[in-house]
């Protein structure tokens, strides 16, 4: 099954700002920008099912694109007490102690990257059961959510496909360089 995965367009926050969980709403005319790249592109056919993040910088998005489901489990990771912090603000132990655990530390006592791995994990299974069959199922599905959101999705179909363990996916989801843009469209082929 084809999974059409766009990051949201730019939030409403200031650069070197910790943003994860925080409901932000997007920019207008990032919305715009991103919406009428994809209605240009057509990389979402009509009559994909679509599914969103709950935060408003993807739900606002996804209601311009059509009917769309919004499931919690695409949400990006709670950063705790870091949640609308400075980066610069939150001390270099605590930054440290996540570098040094990245899928078991709760940064700011918010998530740990595997608890976020577990919740879209679960979205994905279930995503495939419901859609991944054969005729008359989609043979697609697009996503509207965050960077995290994606990388965990990547290193899901590798990493299932390879047999890791779910502790091992979420290291190379977390550990892998952040580089997907705003509104930027990753298409991933996904095997039940």
């Amino acid at each position: 099954m084809r999974l059409i995965l766009v990051r949201h367009p730019q939030p409403l926050v200031a650069p070197g700002v910790c943003y994860g969980s925080s409901d932000l709403p997007a920019a207008p005319d990032d919305i715009e920008r991103v919406h009428a790249e994809l209605l240009a592109s057509a990389s979402i056919p009509s009559g994909t099912p679509l599914y969103s993040s709950p935060l408003q910088r993807c739900a606002v998005l996804a209601g311009r694109l059509g009917a769309h489901a919004l499931d919690a489990r695409l949400a990006e990771m709670d950063f705790g007490s870091w949640e609308l912090r400075s980066w610069g603000d939150i001390p270099r132990a605590e930054v440290d102690a996540w570098a040094a655990g990245l899928v078991d530390y709760r940064p700011g006592g918010g998530e740990n990257v595997l608890q976020v791995a577990a919740r879209v994990a679960a979205f994905r299974a279930d995503l495939l059961r419901r859609h991944g069959g054969q005729a008359p199922s989609p043979r697609a599905a697009a996503i509207i959510c965050h960077a995290g959101t994606i990388r965990l999705l990547v290193a899901l179909e590798a990493g299932l496909q390879a047999g890791l363990p779910l502790h091992d996916i979420a290291l190379r989801a977390a550990a892998a360089p952040h580089k997907i843009a705003y509104g930027e469209t990753v298409i991933l082929e996904a095997v039940a």
